[in-house]
């Protein structure tokens, strides 16, 4: 299994979720790091992603080749992120054949009705990553 992290601006998501996904799945499980940006990819290198790179080319042509997309809900906004997250990278993302676990982060002015909000951000990776292991 492949699952792809996407992440921009300071990468401190993208790097929870590395490092949860880490500890919590089969060292077998490859995970990349795909970030808006290299300061994104190098911290989820660093939280032990098994390869990654930067950039809106490097999204649109990987996203197609993993099983998991995960991110928080900004990966499928256009120009989220201030921007970073390009039209074509959105577009890209929502359209890829793979599974989309997406964190409901409230930011982007993009709401998520059921979501119980005062839920740590780090409690919505762990559930994320169940889902992986169900």
């Amino acid at each position: 299994m492949r699952i792809a992290v996407i992440d921009g601006q300071g990468g401190g998501i993208g790097k929870v979720i590395v490092e949860k996904l880490r500890k919590g799945l089969p060292e077998e499980i490859e995970i990349i790091a795909l970030g808006t940006n290299a300061l994104a990819t190098s911290l989820m290198l660093k939280a032990g992603a098994n390869e990654g790179a930067a950039g809106e080319n490097v999204i649109i042509y990987n996203v197609d080749k993993v099983d998991i997309i995960m991110g928080t809900v900004a990966i499928i906004a256009a120009n989220s992120m201030l921007g970073e997250l390009t039209p074509a990278m959105a577009a890209a993302i929502a359209q890829s054949p793979a599974k989309k676990i997406l964190l409901p982060v409230n930011r982007y002015n993009i709401e998520v009705v059921g979501i119980d909000k005062s839920e740590p951000l780090p409690h919505l990776i762990d559930r994320a990553i169940r889902l992986i292991k169900v």
